[in-house]
């Protein structure tokens, strides 16, 4: 849960930092980042709706770990795109691709066994980069340093 945490916390602070350079990100669109930063683990709803049951309901080939990597991500954020008004679309799919890029951004930090992160490309390539092996998922301290710093963007995004 804390990994999942430090995502939305992630693009709360990249969307709120750039609301302050272009006035039409309001709070509302900055959510929409937060939100964009959960697609790539809609493969965690594998544990809810296993891959085989969803095989059987729809009988075609389905994994839900293809939402963890670019190809898979990028068609939720096409989906999503077109669930608002026309109106919107450009902004929600950008800040669609803010969080779920800083999803991934700091998801290729995590350490490996390996010395390798997964393959993060996926389907353009089936390279995998290597990893800085800067954390756990399971560490707490992502967590709490992203808790301190959007609370520090929030305090100073009502200063202004």
């Amino acid at each position: 849960m804390a990994e999942l945490v430090t995502h939305i916390l992630a693009a709360y602070i990249l969307a709120t930092l750039l609301s302050w350079r272009y006035e039409w990100l309001t709070p509302r669109f900055v959510t929409v980042a937060m939100a964009g930063a959960m697609i790539p683990d809609l493969s965690r709803l594998e544990l809810l709706l296993p891959d085989d049951l969803i095989t059987a309901v729809l009988g075609v080939p389905f994994d839900w770990g293809a939402f963890h990597v670019l190809g898979g991500s990028l068609v939720a954020v096409a989906i999503g795109t077109l669930l608002v008004p026309p109106a919107y679309r450009r902004r929600v799919g950008a800040l669609l691709l803010l969080g779920m890029a800083s999803h991934h951004a700091l998801d290729l930090l995590l350490l490996n066994p390996s010395g390798y992160s997964y393959a993060v490309l996926w389907p353009i390539t089936g390279y995998h980069p290597p990893s800085p092996d800067l954390y756990l998922s399971t560490d707490r301290w992502p967590a709490l340093c992203s808790a301190v710093l959007a609370a520090g963007v929030w305090y100073a995004r009502y200063q202004r």
